[in-house]
């Protein structure tokens, strides 16, 4: 019971695979964004920072979670 790989079943293959990278990275990439403001707000807040900078820490600790470049090996799976 083996599946021929046909061009069409390839090019949807790499289709799939390149954009689960491309989610991957845009989560990266907004984790990167969410960390920068988090330095920019302990900087400016001073003393304060863990009253006014909670929300935004909240959101990048989740943020760390789930935001992860995992790479074809696991799509493949």
């Amino acid at each position: 019971m083996s599946m021929k790989l046909t061009p069409e079943i390839a090019a949807a293959n790499k289709e799939r695979k390149d954009e689960a990278i491309r989610e991957e990275w845009i989560k990266v990439m907004e984790l990167r964004l969410v960390h920068d403001e988090l330095q920019k707000c302990h900087r400016a807040e001073g003393e304060n920072h863990y009253q006014v900078c909670g929300p935004i820490a909240k959101v990048y600790n989740d943020l760390l979670k789930e935001a992860k470049v995992k790479g074809y090996r696991t799509i493949d799976a």
